[in-house]
């Protein structure tokens, strides 16, 4: 027999659920299906025209060369200023790192810190990549049940209950993906009291930052204080605020030693993004930001459509409102124990199965954020899809 040849810790990883369902929708709908995809995590809106001009500029500037590896100097100082104007956090270039995209940001930051078999606290739901990136970077994560009727998030005991001589770190995403919950002030000081206090770094994820809806207010927990801002490694990116998911822009912020050791890991790996996508962010750190209200407006109406939708048509499905992002996590249970077109449903994935071989819709099952009461419906597609595809599913349950 074969010895096994890759890494140990590749044999724990799961593939992204994400991505397998949309890779199987867009089979089907190569087939000639009419598919209604709920699973895109990406804006479905074009990158602003100014932003694509400053890429095909820098093209034809020849700016197609190596650059410093933790980013353009002109790329940092705009964080930098992002950061002071925005959020009340004053960081110095020093303190910054562009990556390759947000989920690069992350996973660098984890590799710079964690020490062999150390812990991750992960909230339960988390994002899919989360527990898999910890698991790469030779960490153990540590799953907290939080529940709907906290708006699934983390509370004191929690954090208490997973607390170890091996914990590192605490991840932490608001506003939330999968939920769209997002932290009040007050519940950030909870999280950040008790790592100052343990001595613990807080992997804030902002990615989803700009899209907030009802008054709601985004707070980075490391505004919270000195102490948990020397704690805090914040990260965020171009992505969702400004429709460049392809351009692969995240960036990192935290103290100088801990950026310094991801500037190595990503020096010997990537060397550093793409340049052309540096220029091309550096054009949406100055766009008016009319153009992301703009698509946060359109989002809200989608969303309060879908709310409303469920509300009045499919009684059998419940979910908590989301306050951020672009995500509704609506709980399915109602469903388990019923047949389908001959197949028993008892759990999110296997309702999400038949109700894309049977209705062509797609959705996210929960058991990739770790929950199996749970689908993902993500807003970030027309209306037109959003109303077909409710139907369908309405039709699909009523069965």
């Amino acid at each position: 027999m074969q010895p096994i040849r890759t890494c140990k810790n590749l044999q724990t990883i799961t593939p992204s659920m994400t991505l397998a369902i949309t890779a199987k929708a867009k089979q089907l709908r190569a087939e000639g299906k009419d598919v209604i995809g709920f699973g895109a995590g990406e804006p479905d809106f074009d990158t602003p025209e100014a932003i694509k001009q400053a890429g095909i500029a820098a093209i034809e500037a020849n700016f197609t060369r190596y650059t410093e590896v933790n980013g353009t100097m002109a790329l940092r100082k705009l964080i930098c200023k992002k950061f002071q104007e925005e959020n009340g956090l004053d960081y110095e270039p020093k303190n910054i790192i562009v990556n390759s995209g947000a989920k690069h940001s992350l996973y660098v930051a984890l590799s710079a810190i964690l020490n062999q078999g150390e812990e991750v606290i992960v909230p339960v739901p988390y994002w899919v990549s989360y527990p898999e990136m910890v698991k790469i970077a030779g960490g153990v994560p540590v799953y907290v049940q939080t529940t709907a009727e906290n708006g699934f998030k983390v509370t004191a005991q929690d954090l208490q209950n997973a607390l170890s001589e091996k914990t590192k770190a605490i991840m932490l995403n608001s506003p939330s993906n999968p939920t769209g919950s997002v932290y009040s002030r007050e519940e950030l000081q909870v999280v950040a009291d008790f790592a100052v206090k343990n001595n613990i770094i807080v992997l804030s994820d902002e990615i989803y930052e700009s899209i907030i809806y009802d008054g709601a207010e985004h707070v980075s927990i490391a505004q919270l204080g000195e102490e948990i801002k020397k704690n805090t490694i914040v990260i965020n990116g171009l992505s969702k605020t400004y429709a460049m998911t392809g351009w692969r822009v995240g960036y990192t912020a935290a103290e100088e030693d801990i950026i310094k050791a991801m500037s190595s890991i990503q020096g010997h790996t990537v060397s550093h993004p793409a340049s052309i996508s540096q220029k091309a962010g550096e054009a949406a750190m100055t766009l008016d930001k009319k153009i992301i209200e703009d698509m946060v407006r359109q989002y809200d109406e989608r969303r309060r459509f879908m709310m409303r939708y469920i509300d009045e048509n499919i009684p059998m499905f419940s979910y908590i409102k989301p306050e951020g992002a672009f995500y509704l996590y609506v709980d399915i249970s109602k469903t388990f124990g019923k047949t389908y077109k001959g197949k028993e449903v008892n759990c999110a994935l296997d309702f999400a199965g038949v109700l894309l071989e049977e209705s062509l819709v797609a959705v996210i099952p929960g058991e990739g954020f770790g929950t199996k009461e749970f689908i993902r419906l993500s807003y970030a597609t027309s209306m037109k899809n959003i109303e077909e595809g409710l139907k369908r599913i309405r039709d699909f349950v009523a069965q």
